[in-house]
């Protein structure tokens, strides 16, 4: 006779089905861990990428910025460029009105100087100036006029010494029977105090 426990077997089911129900519980569990494992990976890997394109975004408006700023600023390099070449121009044209304004005073005063030594009977054909060098080339009645002519000249201040008569000739007017003597007087030009 055989004899079958039936409730042995019972015992036995159910330790198999929660040995079977223990097992697929940590089978979830692990299927859950690496779930959410994996959706951490995700969202981190997402995180990195959206902060990844706001840094390019952010850098790109910024070298854009960047760029717009030096063509502002080369324009306005080239502008002061131009204000620094204008200015100078404006320089050389000042320091030469300052320069023409210092000198103008001397021809003045060399004419001044010349028509008040002229003594009577003397008249000047010729005034030339080559920097502090001039030279008057003129005709007299006498040869008194021209001593004095020289002699005033030289007293005027207005002249280093000597004053020299480089050349005199007598000479005859056409139609007269008067001579004149024709004269040509060399002499430096130099203001008192060096002004």
């Amino acid at each position: 006779m055989i004899r079958i426990n039936l409730l042995s077997q019972e015992k036995d089911k159910p330790r198999r089905r929660a040995a079977t129900s223990s097992g697929s519980e940590s089978g979830q569990k692990i299927v859950v861990a690496c779930t959410l494992v994996l959706a951490v990976a995700v969202l981190s890997v997402a995180w990195w990428y959206w902060s990844l394109r706001k840094d390019a975004t952010q850098l790109t408006d910024e070298i854009a910025a960047a760029e717009q700023e030096t063509a502002r600023l080369g324009t306005l390099i080239v502008q002061v460029q131009q204000f620094e070449a204008r200015k100078g121009e404006l320089q050389q044209r000042v320091s030469l009105i300052e320069q023409l304004r210092r000198g103008q005073s001397g021809p003045v005063h060399l004419l001044d100087e010349v028509s008040r030594g002229l003594p009577e009977m003397l008249w000047l054909t010729q005034l030339e100036q080559k920097g502090s060098d001039v030279t008057i080339e003129g005709r007299c009645t006498s040869n008194m006029s021209l001593s004095d002519f020289v002699d005033n000249l030289a007293k005027s201040g207005w002249f280093k010494k000597p004053v020299e008569i480089v050349d005199s000739q007598l000479e005859q007017v056409q139609g007269s029977s008067s001579d004149v003597i024709r004269f040509t007087i060399k002499a430096q030009f130099a203001p008192p105090g060096g002004g």
